[in-house]
């Protein structure tokens, strides 16, 4: 049964939803919203509700990795005494 039930349906892979890893901040968050859009009408049938569930979740990692990694690259300006920059440290988010 489960081998008729896969070979009809196309697997994430064959789809290209499954990955995230090349996809820009704007266009994840954007087909994240879409996610969240289509789940919240309720039309959506059980299993794909939880496929594109799934795909939420992978999309919401990667745009968290990849906010993390811009805040890993902004800078905090220093001010020396007289108020005039004299260079730059990591930015503290913690």
């Amino acid at each position: 049964m489960t081998e008729a039930r896969s070979a009809a349906a196309p697997s994430a892979s064959t789809t290209g939803v499954s990955g995230t890893s090349d996809l820009p901040f704007e266009k994840a968050l954007e087909q994240l919203e879409e996610i969240v859009r289509r789940l919240e009408r309720g039309d959506v049938p059980l299993d794909e509700s939880v496929a594109i569930y799934e795909r939420g979740e992978r999309l919401k990692q990667h745009c968290e990795m990849l906010l993390k990694r811009a805040e890993a690259r902004i800078q905090r300006i220093t001010l020396g005494p007289e108020g005039r920059a004299e260079g730059v440290v990591p930015l503290d988010v913690e």
